[in-house]
């Protein structure tokens, strides 16, 4: 945790950081384009109903890649923990290829009926946990290869490329819509560029700090036994555990309600097409790729935790505001004004997942963080996504603070105590508001 500051980054450095970036943003692509495109696919592989049921079959759709991810912690948290970061990054990116190259032959419900529903379903699962093992596998790596402050800008590149996988996705959705193209061209497309960074990642080479973690673990096995070397040599303090956990919780919800929900919303109520929906959906993630751009600057310049907590302050104050002037009157700036609210200050990880990922001993870090991951995205996507369909039914747009306020005092708990743990260690500086202020003038007039 004391590590000496690294200010600049090496050859070596800068083409993991390059090859891993592109890797994921590949991924993500893969990934997001289904979510994307759900509007349209939906309703080819799955039976057609009333909107109430459309609703839940949307819902199960998007969820139904999480459901299973803590399976594929366990599965690549294993071969992280133990072969190495390298190898989850090359299977989880020729899985995702795979996956793709089924969804591009994959027959309609008219063709083989509820067969279509399950096979699309299986290869929503498969892309999911395939998503979580490069996703996380690519942060870890990043971690233990940079050190601070560096370490901060490398793996929040990482964290950005989710958002322009997702961003391309929704451009190539769009097109292929607005063109008149068959959109299975897109998921062909999706796994020939997966392939592309299978190939490109078998280049590198393993984390350095995982390399000695497990020198180290060796030699104490034969100084010991094996059964102490696992429990005592990395034991994980319980209470990072919590914290992480409760911190992860929020992200689902933010993207279903952003995404999926307000895409259902606009269709519902204010007549948008599927096509409609996509392209609102691809100028929110303009937008977001513009507050990625911002989170890089800041994280060199400011702690990324007191980012964290900035985010967290501005979100609690301002979001009933924007939640009332929706339930005042349904009109298009009002769905947009609270998608780019919760889109710009919901409390998340981002961008402090490497301070967060430090607090886990090495050779456990793979395992418990994808873990918990897996286990806020299962959870929140499959019980808070069907839950916000009945608590809105019933108790309107304020239904939807039923499911917030829990998440927010659960993380303001986590993020407290990794504050705490960073200022143990002597390397948690906080800036003042006045310096931030300032900072801010200079990234708007920029």
């Amino acid at each position: 945790m004391k590590a000496s500051e690294q200010q600049s980054l090496t050859r070596e450095q800068k083409e993991a950081v390059g090859l891993l970036s592109i890797g994921t943003f590949l991924e993500y692509f893969d990934l997001m384009l289904y979510v994307h495109m759900a509007v349209l696919l939906n309703e080819l592989f799955f039976p057609k109903t009333d909107a109430h049921t459309q609703s839940l079959i949307a819902v199960f759709a998007f969820s139904s890649s999480y459901l299973l991810r803590p399976l594929g912690a366990l599965i690549f948290g294993y071969i992280g923990d133990r072969i190495g970061r390298k190898s989850t990054v090359v299977i989880t990116t020729l899985m995702m290829s795979v996956s793709s190259l089924m969804m591009y032959c994959m027959p309609t419900y008219a063709q083989i009926g509820i067969v279509a529903s399950w096979l699309v379903t299986f290869c929503r699962i498969l892309q999911g946990m395939s998503s979580l093992g490069e996703f996380v596998g690519a942060q870890l790596y990043l971690t233990e290869l940079i050190k601070p402050p560096k370490q901060y800008l490398a793996v929040n590149i990482i964290t950005e490329m989710t958002g322009v996988g997702t961003l391309f996705a929704l451009g190539i959705a769009t097109v292929i819509l607005k063109l008149g193209f068959d959109w299975r061209n897109a998921f062909l497309f999706g796994c020939v560029i997966a392939l592309i960074g299978y190939v490109a990642r078998t280049t590198l080479r393993e984390s350095q700090d995982f390399l000695e973690a497990k020198k180290k673990a060796e030699a104490t096995k034969l100084l010991y036994s094996d059964s102490f070397a696992q429990n005592h040599l990395d034991r994980i303090n319980k209470k990072v555990i919590y914290s992480y956990f409760f911190i992860e919780l929020g992200n689902p919800v933010w993207i279903y309600l952003v995404y999926i929900y307000y895409g259902i919303f606009l269709k519902q109520h204010l007549e948008y097409s599927a096509i409609d929906v996509i392209q609102h959906n691809f100028y929110l993630s303009v937008w977001g790729l513009v507050l990625g751009i911002i989170a890089l600057i800041l994280v060199t310049k400011i702690h990324p935790l007191q980012i964290m907590q900035i985010k967290l302050i501005i979100f609690c104050i301002f979001l009933p505001f924007f939640m009332w002037i929706l339930e005042k009157e349904i009109t298009i700036l009002n769905v947009v004004m609270l998608q780019i609210f919760i889109k710009t200050f919901c409390p998340t990880a981002s961008p402090s997942h490497s301070v967060i990922f430090a607090h886990f001993p090495i050779l456990k870090r793979f395992t418990a963080v994808s873990m918990l991951y897996a286990l806020s995205r299962a959870l929140m996507y499959s019980v808070t996504s069907v839950g916000i369909v009945y608590l809105v039914e019933y108790f309107g747009v304020y239904g939807l603070l039923i499911v917030i306020v829990p998440i927010v005092i659960g993380y303001s708990y986590g993020l407290n105590t990794f504050i705490q743990l960073e200022k143990e260690a002597g390397i948690y500086h906080k800036k003042n508001l006045w310096s931030i202020a300032f900072l801010g003038k200079n990234i708007y007039q920029a």
